[in-house]
């Protein structure tokens, strides 16, 4: 199983043989934009009403969740940010401030 550190740097290597490098954040946010777009496609092909097209392609659920967090990881790789970080600071603020925001089984 690999780090996000690791994800960070495997992304940042797969970027960096390009001479174009990482797209503007702008660019990448509209990347990301599709991408949830595709997530939220393949979740209601599979729990909600509206059912595949015979000749649609097949995906899943789990391909679109690599795609989203490839996407994420070139925004925080091309803006400089640690994803370990963002996310223990997260965490803590669902930890502290959150902690007694929904009912705990």
């Amino acid at each position: 199983m690999k780090s996000m550190e690791e994800m960070q740097k495997e992304v940042d290597q797969y970027i960096g043989q390009f001479k174009a490098g990482y797209f503007s954040p702008l660019a990448n946010l509209a990347r990301l934009t599709e991408e949830v777009g595709e997530l939220a496609r393949e979740i209601n092909h599979v729990y909600g009403e509206k059912k595949k097209k015979d000749t649609e392609e097949e995906n899943t659920i789990k391909a679109e969740l690599g795609d989203n967090l490839f996407v994420l990881l070139c925004i925080a790789n091309s803006l400089d940010i640690d994803m370990t970080e963002s996310f223990n600071e997260t965490m803590e603020k669902f930890n502290t401030r959150d902690k007694n925001r929904f009912e705990r089984k």
